[in-house]
C-alpha cells in the first residue's frame, strides 16, 4: 500500500500531495467508489422513506464538498445508514423539508463542535472500542448483503451465486497479475457486460429504486421560520450531528491505520458541518463518512482528495448521462466488491487476541461488537465501549492503592499510597475502619500521604470522614506529605480542620 510523505499534508493542505500526487490511482479508484455508493444511497433513502433522488443527490454534494474542506484525504463521505435511521420519524411525521432544515441545523452544529474542539473528546475512545467497531461495520456491511443472497428471494439463483463467486475471483486474482487497474472496477466492468450480452437474469441497480435524470436544484427548504419549527428539528439535528461526527472520526482514525498517516481532525468535524449544509441545499439528507466506501477507496488506490472528489464527480456523470446504464449493473457484481471490503475490513487479529489480551480489553471489544450488530446503531454500540472501558480502567486504578500501617508505643504512622477518587475512597475507609486506626491505643497518629495523590471531592470526604472519626476518639492527628494539587482540594473542600497540616515526608 502506497504511503504519503509525512510532509504535514493534512495538517496543512498541500496541492501537490492532496490532488496531484496520486492522480491515476486517485481517479481509478473514484470510479469503483461512484459505483457502489449508487444501491447503498438508494437504500438509505428507502430506509430514512425519501425519494432515491435525495441519498443520492446527498452523497454527490458531500462527497465533493468534503474533499474540498475535509480533513482526511482519502476518506469517503456520503449518505449514510447511521444518519438516516435517526431521522426516519421526522420524515414520517413532518416530510422530507423538514429533513433539509434539519440536515442544515446538523451542519452547525458540527461547525460549532469544530469550533470548541470537540473531536478531543476521540481521546476517550480506547484502540478496543475501536477495533469493535470496526468488526461490528464489517459484520453489517455482510449482513446487509444478505437480501441478494437469499434463495428463493427475487431474482436470486444460482446464476446469483456464481456471478458473486466470479467476482470475487477477479477482485482477489487479479492484482496478483496487475495493478494498472483497480480489480473491482474490472469485475464490475466485466460482470455488468455479461449480463447485458448475456441477458442474465438477476437483479439490478435500477430495480432497486428508480435513478434521478437531472441535475439537482438549490433551494431553500420550505418551512415556517418559526421556534416550532426549531423545536421539532433540533433534537434529530442532535443526534444526527453526534452520530455523524462519531462515524467520521472513527472513520478518520481507521483511514489513518490504512495509509500510515494522520488527519486534522478539527478540520474534519468543521469540514462534515459545511457538507452537510450544503448537501442540505441542494436536496439531500445528512451523512457522514462511509468506512466501507473508504476501504475500497483505499484498497482501489485513491489516497488524496482527489479520489473523493472524483468519486462525487463520477456519481453525479453517472446519474445525469448514464442513468440507463448504470441500473443495468448486476447487484451480484457489488454484493461481490461489498463481500470484498467487509472480509477486508474485519481485523481478524482480534480473534487470536482474545486469548492475547486482558479480559478487560475483550470484554469491551466484544461488548461494542454485539450491541452494533444487534441495534445497528453505532453511537450506542461505541458509547456502551467507552462506559465498559471507563469502569474497568477505573478499577484498575482503584487497586492500585495501598495503606500500611506501622505501630510505635504511644503512636501509630500509616502510610498511603496511590490514587484516591471515587471507586477507591471504600478501600481507603475499609484500611483505616474500626478494626484498624479507630480502635488503635496509639493516642498519636500521622497519616503520611506524600506517596498519595486525592483527585476529587469522594476522596476529600473520605479523609475527612477518616481524620473525624479518630479525633472523636480522642487522638491527635497529623496529616503529612500532601502534595500541592491534592492540598488546594482540601483547603477548598474539606470540613475537618487541618491542625497540623505539614508538607514532605513524616517524620520517623
Amino acid at each position: 500500500m502506497t504511503n504519503i510523505p509525512q510532509t504535514g499534508a493534512f495538517a496543512r493542505p498541500s496541492l501537490k500531495f492532496d490532488w496531484l500526487g496520486y492522480i491515476r490511482g486517485d481517479v481509478l479508484a473514484g470510479m469503483v467508489v461512484a459505483l457502489a455508493l449508487i444501491p447503498e444511497a438508494i437504500g438509505f433513502s428507502l430506509i430514512a422513506g425519501v425519494d432515491p433522488s435525495v441519498g443520492l443527490y446527498a452523497s454527490v454534494a458531500i462527497a465533493m464538498v468534503i474533499a474540498l474542506v475535509g480533513g482526511r484525504p482519502g476518506m469517503i463521505s456520503a449518505a449514510t445508514a447511521a444518519v438516516a435511521v435517526v431521522v426516519v420519524p421526522l420524515v414520517r411525521d413532518h416530510g422530507v423539508q423538514y429533513l433539509f432544515a434539519a440536515t442544515i441545523v446538523m451542519g452547525l452544529i458540527q461547525g460549532l463542535a469544530a469550533l470548541l474542539r470537540l473531536h478531543l473528546v476521540m481521546q476517550f475512545v480506547s484502540r478496543s472500542v475501536i477495533t469493535g467497531f470496526v468488526n461490528a461495520l464489517a459484520i453489517l456491511i455482510f449482513m446487509a448483503q444478505l437480501p441478494q443472497l437469499t434463495p428463493g428471494a427475487a431474482g436470486v439463483s444460482w446464476v446469483t451465486y456464481a456471478m458473486v463467486a466470479g467476482g470475487l475471483a477477479i477482485i482477489y486474482l487479479l492484482p496478483r497479475a496487475t495493478k494498472i487497474v483497480p480489480s473491482p472496477l474490472v469485475a464490475i466492468l466485466v460482470l455488468t457486460v455479461l449480463a447485458v450480452m448475456l441477458d442474465i437474469p438477476v437483479n439490478t441497480v435500477g430495480q432497486m429504486g428508480k435513478l434521478p435524470d437531472g441535475l439537482p436544484n438549490f433551494a431553500i427548504p420550505d418551512v415556517p421560520l418559526t421556534w416550532q419549527t426549531l423545536h421539532i428539528i433540533l433534537p434529530y439535528s442532535l443526534t444526527m450531528a453526534a452520530v455523524g461526527l462519531l462515524e467520521s472520526l472513527l472513520t478518520a482514525q481507521i483511514v489513518d491505520d490504512l495509509t500510515h498517516t494522520e488527519s486534522n481532525r478539527q478540520r474534519e468535524t468543521g469540514g462534515q458541518g459545511i457538507a452537510n449544509i450544503v448537501a442540505a441545499f441542494f436536496g439531500g439528507m445528512g451523512g457522514c463518512a462511509m468506512i466501507g466506501q473508504s476501504v475500497i477507496n483505499v484498497v482501489s488506490g485513491g489516497r488524496g482528495r482527489l479520489s473523493t472528489f472524483a468519486a462525487g464527480a463520477f456519481l453525479l456523470i453517472l446519474l445525469t448521462l448514464l442513468g440507463d446504464w448504470v441500473g443495468r449493473v448486476p447487484m451480484p457484481a457489488l454484493v461481490a466488491v461489498m463481500i470484498m471490503v467487509s472480509i477486508g475490513t474485519f481485523s481478524w487479529t482480534s480473534i487470536t487476541n482474545l486469548r492475547r489480551h486482558p479480559p478487560a480489553s475483550s470484554v469491551v471489544m466484544l461488548a461494542t461488537v454485539v450491541v452494533v450488530v444487534i441495534t445497528h446503531n453505532l453511537a450506542l454500540g461505541v458509547l456502551t465501549g467507552v462506559l465498559l472501558s471507563g469502569i474497568f480502567f477505573a478499577n484498575k486504578v482503584r487497586q492500585m492503592f495501598t495503606v500500611e500501617r506501622v505501630r510505635r508505643p504511644h503512636s501509630a504512622v500509616y502510610t498511603v499510597t496511590g490514587q484516591i477518587f471515587f471507586a477507591s475512597v471504600d478501600r481507603l475507609l475499609q484500611a483505616m475502619g474500626p478494626e484498624s486506626a479507630y480502635d488503635d491505643a496509639a493516642q498519636h497518629v500521622v497519616i503520611d500521604v506524600s506517596k498519595a495523590h486525592f483527585w476529587d471531592i469522594s476522596a476529600i470526604g473520605a479523609l475527612d470522614k477518616v481524620i473525624e472519626r479518630m479525633r472523636r476518639n480522642g487522638r491527635h492527628v497529623r496529616l503529612v506529605g500532601i502534595n500541592t494539587a491534592s492540598a488546594d482540594l482540601v483547603d477548598r473542600f474539606a470540613l475537618e480542620d487541618r491542625l497540623g497540616l505539614e508538607t514532605g515526608l513524616a517524620p520517623h
